[in-house]
Order: C-alpha cells, then sequence, then structure tokens
C-alpha cells in the first residue's frame, strides 16, 4: 500500500501530516532521551565525549541528509507542481548520479582529515585512539551511505509521506533503545561496539528507505540512458553544488565545535556537549516535524507559479513552528538543572548552561527557518549560500580565538548566538531580494509577536520560581503554567485576526472531513 497522500487540498494535507508525525514524536522522544541516559551511564563521561567528538559526525547525518534531500525535493516538487511526471523520473536518476559524485568527494576529504585530526589535533588519551580511529570509520561508511541514498528521502518528502517517515522514526528509536541496554552488559569495548551498531543502523535505515521508494515509486526505477538529460544535469548540479555547500558548511562548523572544545578542554566537556546536542535535537524535532510537512507545500506553491500562496506559507509557517518550540522550550529552560538531574544519573560539567545557551540559538534560528526553504523554492541561491556559508566559520575562528585567551567553554555557544543574529538579517535581505517578501511586514506580524509572546510566557512561568523550592511541585507548577499561558498567549498574542480566522476554517474542514470518513464508514459496514 503506498502511503502518500495525494488527493488532499493543501491545508487539510498539512494538518493530516502534522498530526502523523506529532503522534510518532510522542513516541520517539521519551524513548530517545531514556536511550541518552542508558548510554552516558553505560560508556562513562569520557567515552561518550569520544564518541561526540570523533563520531559526532554520525549525529549529524540526520542534518547533513535533510540539507542534501532538500535541493533534490525543490526539482521534484516543483516539477509536480507542473504536473510533468517525465521530468521527475529524470530528476531522480540525475540525482542519483549526482549524489555518488558527492559522496566519492566527501570521502577522499573525509580520509585526508582524519591523517590531521588524530595526527596530533584532537585531544584523546593514547589508551582510547585505536577505538577513536575505529569510531570514525564507521563514521565514513555511514556518511557516505547516507549521501548516496538522499535521493530516495528527497521523493518520500516530495510526496508528503510522513506516515513512512514516522513508521521509520520509531523503528529508529526503538533500536537505538535495543542498542543502549546491549551495551550495558556487554564484556567487549562498550565504545566500540556502540559505535559499530550506530553505524549498522543507518545503513539498515537506508536500505529501507531504498526497497520502499522502488516499490511503490515509479520514478525511482533507474535508468540512466533513458532518463538522463545532460541540460537538467547541468541545472542540477549548479543548484546542488551551491546547496551542498551551504549545509556542508554547517556541517563542518557544527562539527568544528567539538574539536575546538575538544583542543582546550577535552573529551569530558565533550560529553557536556553531546548531552546539549541530544536535548536540543529531540525537543528541536517538534518544529522540524511541522517543517517537514510544510516544505513540499512551499516547493510546489512556487513550481506551480504561485509566489503568494508560498510566502503565506512560509510565514506562518516560521510563526508556528517557532510558537511550537517554544512550547517545549520554555519549562525546560526554567528548569533544566532539576530535569537534568531526574534525568542523568551524573550531570556533566557545563551541560546545563550548553543546554540553555543551544536552545535560545534555536529559537532565534526557527523565526527564520522557513524563509531559507522559499529562498531554495525559487532556485536562485548561489549568491546566498556564498554569503551564508562564509559566514558559518568565523564563530568558530572568534571562539578559538576566546579560548586561546582562556575564556569559559560556554563562550562558544555566546559566540554562535552572535553569529544567528548576523545570519538572520541575511536570511531576510536575500528573502526579499529573491522571493519579494516586505522586511517591515515580517518584523511587523512575525519577529515581534514571536518575541513578544516569549517574553510574557516566560516571565509568566517564572513566577513559580520565586515562590517555590526546586522539585516536582516546582516543575508541575511551572509546566501548568507556562502551557496554559502559551494557549491564550499565542492565540491573542502570537496570531493575527486573520491567521485566527484561517486557522478556524481549517479546523471546520479538517472536523467535517473526518466525520464524513467515519459516517461512510459506519454506512459501508451496516
Amino acid at each position: 500500500m503506498n502511503l502518500s497522500k495525494k488527493n488532499t487540498q493543501p491545508a487539510h494535507r498539512v494538518a493530516i501530516n502534522t498530526g502523523i508525525l506529532y503522534a510518532r514524536m510522542g513516541i520517539t522522544v521519551l524513548i530517545s532521551l531514556y536511550s541518552t541516559r542508558l548510554v552516558l551511564g553505560a560508556l562513562g563521561a569520557e567515552n561518550f565525549g569520544i564518541f561526540n567528538v570523533v563520531g559526532g559526525a554520525i549525529v549529524m547525518l540526520t542534518f547533513l541528509n535533510a540539507a542534501m534531500a532538500t535541493a533534490t525535493q525543490r526539482f521534484l516538487s516543483y516539477a509536480q507542481g507542473t504536473s510533468d511526471f517525465d521530468k521527475q523520473k529524470s530528476i531522480f536518476n540525475v540525482s542519483i548520479v549526482l549524489h555518488i559524485g558527492i559522496a566519492i568527494v566527501i570521502f577522499l576529504f573525509l580520509e585526508g582529515a582524519g591523517y590531521f585530526l588524530f595526527g596530533g589535533i584532537l585531544n584523546i588519551a593514547e589508551a582510547r585512539m585505536s577505538a577513536a580511529k575505529l569510531i570514525y570509520q564507521f563514521m565514513i561508511v555511514s556518511t557516505l551511505l547516507t549521501i548516496i541514498s538522499v535521493p530516495y528521502d528527497a521523493v518520500i518528502n516530495s510526496h508528503e509521506n510522513m506516515l513512512l517517515y514516522a513508521i521509520l522514526s520509531i523503528i529508529e528509536s526503538l533500536l537505538k533503545l535495543s542498542i543502549a541496554i546491549y551495551i550495558m552488559y556487554a564484556s567487549f569495548d562498550k565504545l566500540i561496539i556502540y559505535g559499530f551498531f550506530m553505524a549498522c543502523l543507518s545503513v539498515f535505515l537506508l536500505l529501507l528507505r531504498r526497497i520502499y521508494c522502488y516499490r511503490y515509486y515509479t520514478e525511482c526505477h533507474i535508468n540512466f540512458r533513458k532518463h538522463f538529460s545532460k541540460p537538467l544535469f547541468k541545472e542540477m548540479t549548479r543548484f546542488a553544488g551551491w546547496s551542498f555547500l551551504g549545509c556542508s558548511s554547517s556541517m563542518l562548523a557544527n562539527y568544528g565545535q567539538a574539536i575546538v572544545i575538544n583542543i582546550f578542554f577535552g573529551t569530558v566537556v565533550n560529553a557536556a556537549q553531546g548531552i546539549a546536542n541530544q536535548v536540543s535535537g529531540q525537543l528541536g524535532s517538534f518544529a522540524v516535524t511541522m517543517q517537514k510537512a510544510l516544505n513540499p507545500i512551499i516547493a510546489k506553491s512556487e513550481g506551480a507559479g504561485n509566489r503568494t500562496l508560498m510566502l503565506k506559507a512560509s510565514v506562518f509557517g516560521s510563526k508556528v513552528s517557532f510558537f511550537l518550540l517554544m512550547f517545549f522550550f520554555i519549562p525546560v529552560l526554567i528548569e533544566m538543572p532539576y530535569i537534568f538531574k531526574i534525568w542523568l544519573k551524573n550531570v556533566p560539567d557545563y551541560a546545563v548552561i550548553f543546554c540553555r545557551l543551544l536552545l535560545i540559538r534555536n529559537m532565534i534560528e526557527q523565526i527564520f527557518i522557513t524563509l531559507t526553504i522559499s529562498i531554495s523554492a525559487v532556485g536562485n541561491i548561489r549568491e546566498y549560500q556564498i554569503y551564508t556559508s562564509t559566514l558559518t566559520f568565523f564563530p568558530l575562528v572568534i571562539s578559538y580565538i576566546l579560548f586561546y585567551l582562556h575564556y569559559p567553554p560556554y563562550a562558544l555557544y555566546i559566540v554562535f548566538i552572535l553569529y544567528s543574529l548576523i545570519n538572520a538579517v541575511l536570511v531576510l535581505y536575500f528573502a526579499r531580494k529573491n522571493c519579494e517578501l516586505s522586511i517591515p511586514l515580517y518584523l511587523k506580524t512575525v519577529v515581534f509577536r514571536c518575541v513578544t509572546t516569549f517574553m510574557l510566557i516566560i516571565g509568566l512561568s517564572f513566577i513559580a520560581v520565586l515562590f517555590r523550592s526546586e522539585g516536582n511541585i516546582r516543575l508541575f507548577s511551572v509546566i501548568s503554567i507556562s502551557s496554559i499561558s502559551s494557549g491564550i498567549l499565542i492565540w491573542f498574542v502570537g496570531f493575527t485576526f486573520e491567521e485566527r480566522k484561517s486557522i478556524l476554517q481549517m479546523a471546520k474542514k479538517v472536523i467535517a472531513k473526518i466525520k464524513l470518513k467515519c459516517c461512510l464508514r459506519y454506512i459501508t459496514t451496516q
């Protein structure tokens, strides 16, 4: 059975897909956070830090995969918007060739980089160096297979098949939990076993995607002789090249954070960074879920020539994804020390402050996240990627200098927050230039409303801290105040009157559709 939803209206389709993905999130988040606790307990802070700094790119495979898939998805969704099925086949075949070439380049780069990393750059105890080198090779294998399988992820996203995505995510979470339980009782080197199984997990999930796509999506059948197009190859190479520049520079900058931390402070502080990344990733996935359901609509609207709908979806999407992030972030920001005590047996030094600063940075970036998708949907990304890719590496350089001058580890996250603010200005500029976005209107309807709503909710939620000592009652009070005030303030302060009206209309349509299906199902069973 094909799990995709093709014949529903955009608003209804987004609602269904978002509902599926949030059901998936309810299952996977708790499993993933519990798995992290088990892994940290089994490996210890030093080994967990080694995995974070050496095998950290395995964790970032999800980011690389999503970023590269967005480039291919843009072409597929654009073609779907114009109803050109033959072009979809050509796009897929060209994309396969393109990503094999990218995988070869990345392989050569990673093997060369490994020589320098293990030649004196990384601060790893000699006794654990052999294990670290093995983890690095596991990472390379996973990276190559991930890149080659990017076109399949792009097809799944362009078809808005969120049920498949949800099923695969649940399988992934359960397998990670199984790995965590296994290494607790393993007699062999726990770090090597963990790295090996994590790499195998990446391979297994990628194979599942490829098998499904080959079986259910006809455009995924490879026939280079029939469907390969040189003009399309040149066009996609240019676009994918600039897109790859952006996502690879961002990935390297994120990975570079772990290396810079490691050089000055060692693997124990890398463990704190790994915890912060885990929390940020799991909580942030609630907003990513919304984006995954919305991104194909943005690209298809631009492909159909409807720039107005594309911008409307992008502006509304930025606001909604921010509010979803904020809803989960605020209680965690306030009660993080107590939550970490409950969650982890031994909380690594700097884990709390790292995580708080990282969550703040994520919230800043979330306000502008769908504008980058709009810029990509229009297609003229060369100048945008040059500027953003160049800017990406400056925080690493500044952080290195600060650490050399004996600043504390959390200075890195403060520098990256400043970078996110500068990058936001750049995104607004190119959204106006390429997509005809009105910056004053965006600042008024999105940025101002998001920031105002956030400040009001966190201020109200912090009242519980003033009158209660740390404990379960205060945690429950913060969550309750935050949840209630979020529901009220997001509706009346965050959304405009027109947006509230549109949400109510969409809700009525979805409810009516559900009632109709229930009635038809009841009639057919009688």
